[in-house]
């Protein structure tokens, strides 16, 4: 495997890692954070690569080429069980709800000795997800884990967990890479020039979320659609903004999508209109951005930001969904 775990950015990261697997210093949790797409379950492979591959290249820098490397990167290991929020028919989902059940069917396989590799590996995706008493059976699951035993944990931010959890682990904050590098990442694998550079601009530093852009195009033609949906809003009628917020409210998971897109571009606004020279996300959208940026002042962008912040999270929270998309577009500047 090729320098930094073959990943791109989180140097520190690695460093650390390597150096603990390396040294017998490995812990017995983890948790690594950041927002989704920025490489945490990709991090938290390469640990378990590097814990049991069976041909490292030197000291904790796994071969990547090895079973126990292949079948770690395709998560199919025998000793290694994923966890992750399923819907009915049992696939992931994404701000699902992980329950106590698969925490529990984990606890029982980490105490059985590893089939063939050294450790037996628990990833945990998006803990953040987990109930109450999940997060509870995972707490007793840290305070009771064999030596055998290594638990990797994936989370937007420590603040959504339980302190109690959060304590048990090593916790890896993980930051949004330079535009360069997610931009220099595609052009070696073949995206042109000019879609490279948009892309590691809307992706915001995340190389996982950027590769996401390049194999399924639905994603930027449904951004385009929900900032050109914006765009006719702010100047819309109550009538209007009412209808508009009944259809978006019928499809929960699709609201979501659409505030964390609104959210970027109000955020470019307010980063505009506070004279930062940060760069934009939706740098396509510049011209737009720009002339909203010049007619509201800082206060009422930044107004309009939190408000989408507090409704994400009002949605976690089962809040009338309708209502909520009525309230947020009522309370748009008019412009």
């Amino acid at each position: 495997m090729a320098d930094n775990w073959n990943l791109i950015g989180h140097e520190w990261a690695v460093d650390m890692l390597q150096q603990q697997v390396a040294r017998g210093e490995v812990r017995h949790a983890y948790l690594f954070c950041g927002p989704p797409g920025l490489g945490r379950r990709t991090l938290a492979l390469r640990l378990a690569q590097a814990l049991n591959c069976t041909m490292p290249i030197a000291a904790g820098i796994p071969c990547g080429t090895c079973r126990d490397c292949k079948q770690i990167d395709s998560m199919q290991h025998p000793d290694l069980n994923v966890i992750q929020a399923l819907d009915d028919d049992g696939l992931p989902k994404e701000n699902g709800t992980l329950k106590v059940d698969y925490v529990r069917a984990v606890q029982h396989s980490l105490s059985l000795k590893p089939y063939q590799a050294k450790y037996r590996v628990a990833l945990f995706l998006r803990f953040q997800e987990a109930n109450d008493s999940a997060a509870n059976a995972l707490l007793k699951t840290l305070e009771e884990a064999p030596a055998h035993a290594i638990l990797l944990l994936t989370a937007d931010t420590p603040e959504q967990l339980l302190p109690t959890i959060v304590s048990r682990c090593e916790v890896l904050r993980l930051r949004a890479l330079p535009i360069s590098s997610i931009e220099s990442d595609l052009l070696k694998h073949g995206v042109e020039i000019e879609q490279s550079r948009l892309l590691a601009h809307i992706s915001g530093g995340r190389p996982g979320y950027a590769r996401r852009l390049v194999d399924d195009m639905t994603l930027l033609e449904k951004r385009e659609e929900r900032l050109n949906d914006l765009q006719t809003l702010l100047p819309a009628s109550r009538v209007e903004k009412f209808a508009y917020a009944d259809k978006l409210s019928k499809d929960k998971e699709g609201m979501r999508q659409v505030i964390l897109i609104w959210l970027s571009y109000w955020r470019d606004v307010m980063l505009r209109a506070a004279g930062a020279e940060t760069p934009l996300v939706n740098v396509d959208r510049n011209m737009e951005i720009e002339f909203l940026a010049s007619r509201l002042d800082l206060s009422a962008a930044r107004r309009v930001v939190g408000d989408l912040e507090s409704a994400l999270e009002k949605m976690d929270k089962n809040v009338n969904s309708r209502l909520l998309a009525e309230v947020l577009l009522l309370d748009w500047p008019k412009v």
